[in-house]
């Protein structure tokens, strides 16, 4: 529950001593031997099921990188109302998708407002491996995408996002919602909202992976915020903002409202602090901690959630709220685990 006196208290605490206490943390932090085996994790509890065949590919040796691409390829494959064609459209009735890639040496690609692709992350790979940029967006993501060999998907709404789209038009008359709104089930340009039953809408799947050879590598692919202005792209197709990977130091995806996570420089953010020498926990705790003292009050009404691997195999995750899970998966065991979050 928020409580603005426990806030500004808080808030206080963490102006005077943030700096202090990380740095203190940083110096103090061991490295632990290299963890043996692969490892992947991913956001949501939809990670659960994309966790499975990226470990097929790693658990045969494969590289973390066909992991990352295959895991969350079976979501978008999925006809749903957060990620992929069956998502929410924006608030003209038009499901657009935003993809991104990185390796364990530094290739990255991206792609954003593409329309009519099934499997944009599939499209963001081949624009890190076959052209000399890191991002396409719109017309020309999908031009490149069909010169590829990607079909161009008819463009219609799954029927879940049609009856959703239709409930928001009639409620939202084409205004953005109040953050404040009192229907806890209406989407708008600041989701992922709280539901009625203490969970979060999400619209993003991001994926870490280890092969054997330790390499790292990230995927992140989204329909972005259900019934976004036209146009509107957030923070998972942009490198350092929605991933980033250093394979000497660890890896991090972000998920939640991109627009936070992007003026925090996000992913990259939490890869640094690993470098400087927090353990992958106190990272995402301590970006997170730079987003309350932004928003202030007003980060009781958003959630944005990390989670990130160092290249010694540990992890990590933090979130404003609660409700945030991630999916894990090694040799030994495979569970959907709560994050901890600033909120209680």
């Amino acid at each position: 529950m928020f409580n603005r006196r426990s806030f500004v208290r808080k808030v206080g605490m963490l102006s005077a001593g943030l700096t202090v206490q990380g740095a203190a943390a940083g110096l103090t932090q061991q490295k632990k031997p290299m963890k043996k085996g692969p490892i992947v994790l991913s956001t949501w509890d939809a990670g659960l099921e994309a966790n499975v065949p990226a470990w097929v590919i790693l658990e045969k040796g494969g590289l973390a990188l066909d992991a990352v691409e295959q895991g969350v390829r079976h979501t978008e494959n999925s006809i749903n109302c957060c990620v992929g064609l069956g998502a929410n459209p924006d608030r003209d009735g038009h499901v657009t998708l935003d993809a991104s890639i990185m390796d364990h040496q530094h290739n990255c690609g991206a792609v954003a407002f593409l329309e009519r692709i099934k499997h944009p992350i599939s499209v963001a790979r081949r624009v890190m491996e076959k052209t000399p940029h890191v991002m396409l967006v719109g017309e020309g993501a999908q031009q490149f995408a069909i010169a590829e060999g990607f079909a161009l998907e008819p463009e219609k709404l799954s029927k879940a996002a049609q009856a959703a789209y239709s409930n928001w038009l009639e409620k939202s008359q084409y205004k953005s919602p109040s953050i404040n709104r009192e229907n806890q089930l209406d989407h708008g340009p600041f989701a992922p909202t709280r539901l009625q039953n203490g969970e979060w809408n999400h619209d993003t799947i991001g994926m870490l992976a280890m092969d054997q050879h330790g390499n790292l590598s990230a995927s992140c692919t989204t329909s972005g915020t259900g019934f976004k202005m036209r146009g509107r792209v957030g923070d998972s197709p942009i490198i350092g903002a929605g991933l980033f990977v250093d394979n000497q130091v660890g890896a991090c995806v972000a998920t939640g409202q991109g627009e936070d996570v992007i003026r925090v420089a996000g992913a990259s953010t939490v890869v640094e602090l690993i470098r400087q020498g927090r353990n992958p926990q106190q990272a995402c705790e301590e970006v997170i901690q730079r987003i309350i003292q932004i928003k202030k009050e007003r980060s009781k009404d958003i959630q944005v959630a990390f989670i990130a691997l160092s290249s010694q195999g540990e992890v990590g995750s933090f979130a404003i709220h609660p409700g945030f899970s991630f999916a894990y998966k090694d040799a030994q065991r495979s569970e959907l685990v709560k994050a901890e979050s600033w909120f209680k």
